[in-house]
């Protein structure tokens, strides 16, 4: 499955004048869907940190980010501001997925589910992979461990050819095997 949120490096600055010809540039990493959003959030976040808006203003460089080693588990902590129905907040939270991308995807989901927060609501302050022993939260401590074992409950046996298979059979499928 591939995520719906992606992460983006975003650099602007405010437009050069003949007072400031050359201005600082402003870098921010952002969750978006796509560029365009990406984009957009900057100058949101930008307007509210420094006097700058998108007529004002000019993005120098977009470019996604992509996870270095994307086919191992990691535990990441996710820092996180969200107004709800009676203020703003701060929290933290904890993911076991195989990318950050996954991770904020699921950080969304299940702030929508248990919180009931919009998307546009929730801003990410922060992202960490964080190691085993520094985990807090059960559900993500409860896949620690090198005995970690998943049961295959209720399997159905194939037949082992297509000439062995039967479309009526006299009794039913048994499916629990030791």
């Amino acid at each position: 499955m591939t995520p719906r949120m992606r992460l983006y490096q975003v650099v602007g600055r405010k437009a050069p004048t003949k007072t400031d010809e050359n201005p600082p540039a402003y870098r921010m990493k952002l969750f978006a869907p796509n560029v365009v959003m990406a984009k957009s959030r900057f100058w949101y976040f930008m307007h509210q940190m420094r006097k700058m808006k998108k007529t004002t203003g000019e993005i120098l460089d977009v470019n996604e980010i992509t996870e270095r080693n994307p086919t191992s588990v990691k535990n990441f902590g996710i820092w996180i501001k969200y107004n709800s129905r009676s203020g703003t907040h701060n929290m933290y939270r904890e993911y076991r997925d195989m990318s950050i991308n996954n991770a904020v995807d699921n950080l969304y989901n299940d702030m929508a589910g248990r919180h009931r927060s919009r998307n546009k609501s929730i801003q990410i302050i922060r992202t960490a992979t964080v190691a085993d022993k520094d985990c807090k939260r059960v559900t993500v401590t409860q896949f620690h461990g090198q005995g970690l074992k998943f049961p295959l409950a209720h399997r159905i046996l194939r037949p082992a050819t297509k000439q062995l298979r039967t479309v009526f059979a006299a009794n039913r499928p048994a499916t629990f095997f030791k």
